[in-house]
């Protein structure tokens, strides 16, 4: 009696497991709620579609929501999206709302938008609804030398067909940048831009800076614009600080040239000194030379010592007087 109960109980749950073996391989339920929306699928598709590793509940769901908001999209195209790596749910909702929106959005370009890894949905509603992208602060200079530092807002929304190879929002903040640094730069005077700011926007809008981007510019509005340094003024006392070290450095060099060639002098002098003694001893020996063939007398060597002292007391009269010029000099040079 056991036995049999053991037997009809392992029968049981054998037939309990087999049924939901049948159901997860075989979704009826899932099958008859797409019957009932409309959408027209046999079991034998949802069947494979287990074995190609494809979520049923996925693609009939999405299938019920393109369906029941007016829209016809294949199966086959979903699956194979699916398969590709896609968003089949970013895909069918963003179509969805594009077709509310009256946006011409098809299949083709949605899948393409997704799987280049931009996210379609938040496209179409950033083509629905602009987005403001706030710049980094600006620095420009105006001709007057005057720094000027502004924070434009761009207003772009998404451009569908330009999505897929088309540039982000780095590339507009840069072109956005760049345009904002070349309408200073032109300006005459920091105070006509602080003045007229839209015109700063007015010409950088007017360069066509979407061309080759994911988006269209629909409006550039100069936010906040702040005066910073003199730039003019910090350029002309750098000129000034060169052009003095400059002055200092030829002027140092026209005194190493002079002390130099007053180094050259003194070595003239003290050859031309050393000569002069080298011919003052050859004196007495002249002298010598002149006493014994008879050229000169004793009066003749009475005058040449009178005068010899005459020179000397003359040039012991005069040393003071030069080494106190001397002395005089050397303090203006060391002023």
């Amino acid at each position: 009696m056991e036995t049999n109960v053991f037997i009809i109980i392992a029968i049981g749950i054998a037939a309990l497991f087999g049924l939901w073996i049948i159901f997860y391989f075989i979704p009826v339920g899932l099958w008859f709620t797409a019957l009932l929306s409309g959408v027209r699928i046999s079991l034998i598709q949802l069947v494979l579609m287990r074995w190609r590793k494809v979520p049923p509940q996925v693609l009939v769901r999405n299938l019920i929501s393109s369906t029941k908001a007016g829209l016809k999209l294949n199966r086959d195209e979903l699956e194979a999206h699916y398969l590709a790596g896609g968003n089949v749910v970013a895909v069918v909702n963003a179509l969805i709302s594009a077709d509310k929106a009256n946006m011409q959005l098809d299949f083709k370009t949605a899948t393409a938008i997704d799987l280049a890894g931009r996210d379609v949905l938040e496209a179409v509603q950033m083509s629905v609804n602009p987005k403001v992208i706030d710049t980094p602060p600006v620095t420009a200079v105006a001709k007057d030398g005057i720094q000027l530092i502004a924070k434009a807002r761009v207003t772009v929304r998404a451009n569908i067909k330009q999505l897929v190879g088309g540039a982000g929002e780095e590339t507009v903040l840069a072109r956005v940048g760049e345009g904002v640094v070349s309408s200073i730069g032109s300006a005459e005077s920091h105070k006509s831009v602080l003045e007229n700011p839209d015109s700063i926007s007015k010409v950088v809008l007017n360069k066509g800076l979407d061309a080759g981007t994911a988006f269209e510019i629909l409006s550039i509005d100069i936010a906040d614009i702040d005066i910073g340094k003199n730039i003019g003024a910090v350029l002309q006392m750098d000129q000034a600080n060169a052009d003095k070290n400059i002055a200092q450095a030829k002027a140092e060099e026209r005194r190493a040239m002079a002390v130099a060639y007053e180094q050259e002098m003194k070595a003239k002098a003290q050859e031309a000194r050393a000569k002069v003694i080298e011919a003052e001893v050859e004196i007495p020996l002249a002298m010598a030379e002149a006493f014994r063939s008879g050229n000169m007398g004793i009066m003749d060597y009475y005058k040449f010592k009178n005068i010899q002292a005459d020179t000397l007391m003359r040039e012991s009269i005069a040393e003071p007087i030069s080494s106190k010029k001397k002395e005089q000099d050397k303090d203006k040079e060391s002023k």
